[in-house]
C-alpha cells in the first residue's frame, strides 16, 4: 500500500514538472494549436503535453518505484509504441492508415496469450483500437479527457486489485497520478494540451486494461463492464459519428462538434463541461465495478445506457454546424421608405437639373 502511494506521488510531481518543461520546449519549437483549433483560447499553446505524461508514468513505473510484474511489460512495450506514432503525428500529420495500423499490432500483443477465444479475441482488438482512439477524440476541450481518465484509471485499478492483478492495478494508479499532475496545467484555461501521444497513450492503456481485468469472465456481465466503464467516451465518439453523418461532413476531420463543445453552447463554463464529463464518467466506473465485482447484476446499467442514448439524443438538437457552404443566411431587406422633401429643396433641384439640361 505505501509502496503505490510513493509510486503515485512520485508519477504526479515528475509529470507536473516535466509538463512545465515540455511546455517551453514546444513553446520555442512553434509546436502549438492555433486559436482557431481550440474556440476557448485566444492564443496558442502547445500541444505536446503527452509525452510529460508517458515519460511520468513509464520512468517511474520501470526505475523500482513500481516494480513490472507478469504481463505489464508487454502492456507497456505496446502502449510505448503507439505513444510514439502518436507523437509522431503531433510533429507531423499522418494519415488514419498508419496509426490504425501501428493500434491494431498493439492489441494484438496485448491480448495475445490472454487465453481469450479466437473470436473473443478478434473483439477485444477491435474494442481496444475504438476506445484508443475515442479517448483521442475527448481531447477537445480543457481538463475534459485527463478527468475523465483520471476517474476510469482509478477504477480499473480497483477491478485489477479484485483480480489479483497487483501489478496492473498500480500500474493504473501511476498512470491517474500522472494524469493528474498534468491536469494542473491542463485545467482551463488550459496552458498545455495533452496531443496525440499522450491521448492514445492514455485510451490504450485504460482499453487494454480493462480487457484484461474482464478476461476469464462471462461474456454478458463483461460486455456491460466495458460499456459501463467507458460511457463517456462511449456517448462522444457516436455523438460525433451521427452529427456528422447527419451534416454529411468527414469522420476524421476535427471539429467543434463533441460533447464538451455542445455542453458549452448550451451555457456551460469550460471547467463546468469537465466536471459534467467527469460526473458521467465516475457514474459509469461505479456502475462498472460494481458489476465487475458481482454486487450488482448486468441489468442495473440499463439506467446508464438509457442515459446515454437520451442525452446523445438531447445533444444531437444543439446547432454547432454552419449553413452549408459557410455562407451566413441573407440579411432580409429592410425597404426604404421616401422622406417628404420640403419645397425649398424640391425647387433648388430642380433649378440644378434645367441649369445642367441647358448646358
Amino acid at each position: 500500500m505505501l509502496y503505490g502511494i510513493v509510486a503515485a506521488v512520485a508519477a504526479l510531481l515528475m509529470t507536473a514538472v516535466l509538463t512545465g518543461f515540455v511546455r517551453k520546449l514546444a513553446l520555442r519549437a512553434g509546436l502549438v494549436d492555433r486559436p482557431a483549433v481550440r474556440k476557448a483560447h485566444t492564443r496558442p499553446t502547445p500541444h505536446l503535453g503527452g509525452v510529460a505524461v508517458v515519460a511520468g508514468t513509464v520512468t517511474v513505473v520501470c526505475t523500482g518505484y513500481a516494480p513490472l510484474g507478469p504481463g505489464i511489460a508487454p502492456l507497456l512495450a505496446a502502449a510505448g509504441a503507439v505513444a510514439l506514432i502518436g507523437l509522431v503525428d503531433d510533429l507531423k500529420p499522418l494519415g488514419a492508415r498508419p496509426r490504425l495500423a501501428v493500434e491494431t499490432g498493439a492489441a494484438i500483443t496485448v491480448v495475445y496469450g490472454s487465453g481469450l477465444s479466437v473470436a473473443a479475441a478478434v473483439l477485444a482488438v477491435g474494442w481496444i483500437v475504438l476506445i484508443t482512439n475515442s479517448f483521442n477524440l475527448l481531447d477537445n476541450s480543457d481538463g475534459a479527457m485527463s478527468t475523465v481518465g483520471v476517474v476510469t484509471a482509478l477504477g480499473l485499478a480497483l477491478c485489477a486489485a479484485a483480480e489479483g492483478r497487483a501489478s496492473l492495478a498500480l500500474l493504473l494508479c501511476v498512470l491517474a497520478a500522472a494524469l493528474t499532475g498534468f491536469l494542473t496545467q491542463n485545467w482551463h484555461p488550459a496552458r498545455i494540451f495533452l496531443g496525440d501521444c499522450g491521448s492514445l497513450f492514455t485510451g490504450f492503456v485504460l482499453a487494454s486494461a480493462a480487457v484484461l481485468v474482464h478476461t476469464g469472465h462471462d461474456a454478458l456481465p463483461s460486455a456491460v463492464g466495458l460499456f459501463a466503464l467507458t460511457v463517456v467516451v462511449t456517448a462522444d465518439t457516436a455523438l460525433v459519428l451521427l452529427s456528422r453523418r447527419r451534416a454529411r461532413r468527414p469522420v476524421f476531420i476535427g471539429g467543434t462538434d463533441h460533447v464538451a463543445h455542445r455542453l458549452r453552447r448550451l451555457g456551460f463554463t469550460v471547467p463546468g463541461a469537465a466536471v459534467v464529463l467527469g460526473a458521467v464518467a465516475f457514474a459509469g466506473v461505479l456502475t462498472g465495478v460494481l458489476v465487475h465485482r458481482g454486487v450488482m447484476g448486468p441489468m442495473a446499467v440499463t439506467p446508464l445506457m438509457l442515459a446515454m442514448v437520451a442525452g446523445v439524443w438531447g445533444l444531437l438538437k444543439v446547432r454547432v454546424y454552419a449553413p452549408a457552404g459557410g455562407r451566413r443566411p441573407a440579411r432580409p431587406r429592410v425597404a426604404k421608405v421616401a422622406h417628404p422633401r420640403s419645397p425649398r429643396t424640391a425647387a433648388r433641384r430642380s433649378r440644378t437639373a434645367a441649369d445642367l439640361a441647358r448646358g
